[in-house]
């Protein structure tokens, strides 16, 4: 986790503090479920649960627990023994039947949900943006590219409009993840219930918002953290895509839109005229960290038997880190779409740049249906829009097809004129929007 890239409500997620908080939360519950069914005393069990409810733990004490792992080399024990010291005799009872596992797992799935519902809350914040910058620039004419060539007009507002499509199925992915990694397992060794019951983790999940992993083997299966991961990795590459476009449309010799440029930046400590798209170059590296994490989760998934750790030290890093960076590049791209300066006039010029190439599809298709077969008609746009090409936009392909002998026998003046139509290409932008906001 760096600082520069955190903010403050993801990073108290994964805090020492939360996580033991977690901890205490999963071992209350679980004697209270066992004094339930009388695997242990009611009367301790209804002690432990008011120290739960009184917060006899107080402040949670990390150095404190910390010295006590540097002698057990075992955190889960060094957290209980440090609890214990709050509770009377009923701290027997505390992890009855259970193993390390129970508490780790599941704890982990209260932070990976968590972490989820923010990152929920920051696609929400994005989809708002790009809905109402969309609708901003619905009818913004500008070139569309493909191979980084003009090909034909689209509009600014269908860019985003795409965008957010694509981050609503990124929250679709995202819930389902989440579901997905949301399992309690308090089974205890090799996950057979042997030494605590079923109805016991029935209790914890029910408490702490999760389901019943079906079958633990005292690990959860790691497929359920590999999914969100990869999930995580999409969304990374999404929040890529958009900013490598804000890139590129800001390059000098485009320049249709540009990061927010405050008073008083610099962008360049040796160019005074330099205004650099800082912000999405940003994110294009923390997309690159994020889907980067993918690859250690899905090797996770390939544990020994019923168990090994090699996950743990790997979950320690990536559980924060892709989370927390996910989280600060979500709010970054929010802030960069809600500032971008848009040049429509930019975007008009460039449209009309190459001398009215975008349309040239429209005239081949036009003399399909004037009677040429589509080879003919082909060659003949190409011929002249070859010359448009080599001139860099300074001659007109409608000039030279209306001077063409062999496009003029079979089409008038007039009707290359409505083939040059702008609008034409606009015209299922409302379809296309109402597809994607309803």
């Amino acid at each position: 986790m760096v600082p520069r890239y955190s903010r403050p409500e993801m990073t108290a997620i994964w805090s020492a503090e939360n996580r033991y908080r977690i901890w205490w939360q999963v071992e209350v519950f679980a004697a209270e479920a066992m004094g339930k069914i009388g695997m242990i005393p009611v009367e301790d069990a209804a002690t432990i649960r008011k120290a739960y409810d009184t917060n006899a733990l107080g402040e949670i004490d990390v150095p404190a627990i910390d010295a006590i792992e540097a002698v057990t080399k075992h955190d889960v024990i060094a957290f209980l023994t440090w609890a214990g010291e709050k509770l009377g005799p009923e701290r027997r009872w505390l992890h009855q039947g259970m193993t390390s596992s129970d508490v780790l797992d599941t704890a982990l799935a209260v932070q990976l949900t968590q972490a989820a519902d923010l990152l929920l809350k920051d696609i929400d914040g994005l989809l708002t943006v790009l809905k109402r910058r969309a609708f901003e620039h619905k009818l913004t004419p500008t070139i569309g590219r493909s191979h980084g060539i003009h090909a034909e007009p689209t509009t600014f507002g269908l860019k985003l409009a795409q965008a957010h499509a694509e981050f609503t199925r990124n929250r679709d992915r995202l819930i389902a993840a989440r579901d997905g990694v949301a399992t309690c397992a308090i089974s205890g060794a090799v996950g057979t219930f042997a030494n605590v019951p079923p109805e016991v983790e029935a209790h914890v999940a029910a408490e702490l918002g999760l389901t019943v992993e079906p079958v633990s083997t005292q690990v959860i299966p790691r497929d359920r953290h590999a999914m969100f991961f990869a999930t995580l990795g999409v969304i990374a590459a999404s929040i890529e895509r958009l900013a490598t476009e804000v890139r590129h449309l800001q390059r000098t010799e485009v320049l249709e839109a540009e990061e927010y440029f405050s008073p008083g930046q610099k962008g360049s400590s040796s160019m005074p005229h330099k205004r650099n798209p800082v912000l999405s170059e940003n994110l294009t590296g923390l997309a690159r960290l994020v889907r980067g994490y993918v690859t250690p989760a899905l090797e996770n998934v390939a544990l020994w038997h019923e168990r090994d750790i090699s996950h743990s030290s790997v979950e320690r890093f990536i559980g924060p880190d892709a989370t927390i960076t996910l989280d600060f590049a979500l709010a970054r791209l929010t802030s960069v779409i809600d500032k971008l300066f848009v040049y429509p006039e930019r975007m008009q010029k460039n449209l009309d740049r190459m001398g009215g190439l975008v349309h040239s599809q429209r005239v081949m298709l036009a003399l399909t249906q004037a009677g040429l077969s589509r080879e003919d008609a082909y060659g003949l746009v190409q011929r002249n829009a070859m010359k448009v090409w080599e001139s860099d936009g300074k001659l007109s392909l409608l000039d030279l097809l209306k001077a063409d002998p062999d496009v003029s026998q079979h089409m008038s003046g007039e009707q290359l004129n409505e083939l040059f139509d702008l609008d034409f290409h606009l015209k299922h932008v409302d379809t296309i929007f109402s597809r994607v906001f309803g």
